[in-house]
């Protein structure tokens, strides 16, 4: 054999065990963070201590009927009191990041500044963000995680309100100026897309605004209200971004941007109808957002098929838009079928979700796309992780990008026994396939810098309560919410070793 079919073959052999290896934190680029994600609400507990006032998800949670099993976060897990055995549950997976949200009633108890700061609120968060810092973890803030002071709710209707724009950047300034010394990655929003259709079309989500039945529109009006919202917040935003660049980014040299909802819509079949579909889909959850900071207007889409129910930027507004981010955040779970709708919709009484004509769908021909965990609207497709990020770096000039959120459930079954409980090796394939295709997205050319799994721990699940489990750490609820390593922790410090 001559010298050059022996470096043909060393060089197959090499290439065909760099393809079977296993994946593992080295594959993935230097300073590249892997690190686990939070929201305040979900986590915290201690809900009338500190000087915190009620949130629009205290009162939500506290009305019958809301959560399935009748719970709410007062307690949730207690992270606000033990944030340091949490910090150490990280570091010992060898986490390089957390991210978690601030609680707005927490930091301006009356929401706005008029009310006062609440020192008690900033020294918590302090002492959360130090002793990530003292154990070699980063800390990536969220400043709203669906949240809202209920004060604002009650005093100008929250977000239908554009006073909410200043009081978002007042609060945003608050948190710059105490803790953006440490804090190197801040996230403006998490999801406005859901918090837009959940809490103002749906009703499913705080406040629970929606139109009532019959067209009884004394609860809200879900044909309207979702846009109104969703503006106000892409403007909030906005001036978070712009008081950060202008008055803080010089001096602590951090970024900023902006997590959405990035759940993949593919169309159902080959045929152009479906194809548009599946693209309107995506125009009315990730484009709605998307579009307005990175072009600086709605999707054309939305314009047609809204009309004058969608609010509009004005010149100076679209400017200051327009460019407002540093990265994106993208939260990935999940992908769905879309097709197309013959009949239009009833545009005087619909609600947003209906506006786009089109039908979403997990199963193909009867098939589902994968297997279904906890939380119905769960569908396994790891592949959708690299589309969806490829998606992003076709449209939108490849920008840089935090993959804020991703994860699996299951139901909070209590007839298994401990052990049964821990062992999630469904949850490790889950992770070790959706990173396999991120680090192909970014072998493709992909910007991408960080991945948070959802979550370190099990935690209250919104609507859904108690109900389910996302954790990596297995929360006893029913003692004093000890925590227990799943499988999946121990995969994961294998991983990031």
């Amino acid at each position: 054999m001559d010298n050059r079919k022996c470096i043909l073959c060393l060089w197959l052999l090499v290439v065909c065990a760099s393809a079977n290896a296993k994946l593992n934190r080295r594959a993935f680029p230097h300073g590249f963070m892997f690190g686990t994600a939070s929201s305040a609400y979900q986590y915290e507990g201690a809900a009338r201590e500190g000087g915190r006032r009620p949130s629009i998800w205290d009162t939500y949670s506290h009305t019958p009927g809301n959560i399935v099993d009748g719970s709410n976060g007062d307690v949730a897990v207690d992270h606000y009191h033990r944030y340091k055995e949490d910090v150490k549950l990280m570091k010992k997976m060898g986490m390089e990041s957390y991210r978690f949200s601030i609680s707005w009633s927490r930091i301006l108890p009356y929401g706005s500044l008029k009310g006062g700061i609440n020192k008690a609120g900033v020294a918590f968060y302090n002492k959360l963000i130090n002793e990530l810092l003292l154990h070699g973890i980063k800390p990536l803030v969220t400043l709203f995680h669906f949240d809202s002071p209920q004060s604002l709710q009650d005093e100008h209707g929250g977000f239908l309100g554009q006073n909410i724009v200043r009081d978002f950047a007042d609060f945003s300034d608050v948190c710059f100026s105490e803790f953006g010394d440490r804090v190197k990655f801040w996230v403006t929003f998490n999801e406005p897309h859901g918090f837009a259709a959940g809490g103002y079309d749906s009703g499913t989500a705080a406040p629970g605004r929606h139109t009532g039945k019959n067209g009884n529109l004394s609860k809200g009006n879900s044909a309207t209200e979702p846009y109104i919202v969703a503006h106000n917040i892409i403007l909030a935003h906005a001036a978070a971004v712009s008081l950060y660049k202008s008055k803080y980014q010089a001096v602590q040299n951090g970024s900023i941007g902006i997590t959405l909802e990035s759940s993949r819509t593919l169309p159902y079949s080959n045929t152009y109808l479906d194809k548009m579909a599946a693209q309107r889909a995506m125009d009315f959850v990730f484009g709605w957002f998307m579009d307005p900071i990175a072009e600086g207007d709605y999707p054309s889409s939305m314009r047609n098929l809204v009309g004058p129910r969608l609010p509009k930027f004005s010149k100076a507004e679209s400017l200051m838009v327009n460019g407002s981010f540093d990265f994106v955040g993208l939260n990935y779970y999940s992908t769905r079928y879309a097709y197309h709708v013959s009949t239009p919709p009833n545009k005087m009484t619909t609600s947003y979700s209906l506006d786009s004509q089109v039908n979403l769908t997990a199963v193909r021909n009867g098939v589902p796309i994968g297997p279904l965990v906890g939380s119905p609207w769960l569908y396994v497709y790891p592949r959708g992780m690299r589309d969806i990020v490829k998606y992003v770096k076709d449209q939108y000039n490849n920008p840089p990008i935090f993959i804020t959120e991703n994860g699996i459930d299951e139901v909070n079954n209590e007839s298994l026994s401990l052990q049964e409980a821990l062992n999630d090796t469904w949850r490790i394939d889950y992770y070790s396939q959706h990173l396999r295709y991120l680090h192909k997205a970014i072998r493709e050319g992909s910007d991408v810098r960080g991945y948070f799994a959802w979550s370190l721990l099990d935690n209250f699940e919104w609507t859904s309560g108690y109900t389910v489990r996302f954790g990596l750490h297995y929360v006893d609820y029913k003692n004093n919410l000890k925590r227990y390593p799943k499988a999946s922790v121990r995969w994961f410090r294998r991983f990031l070793k």
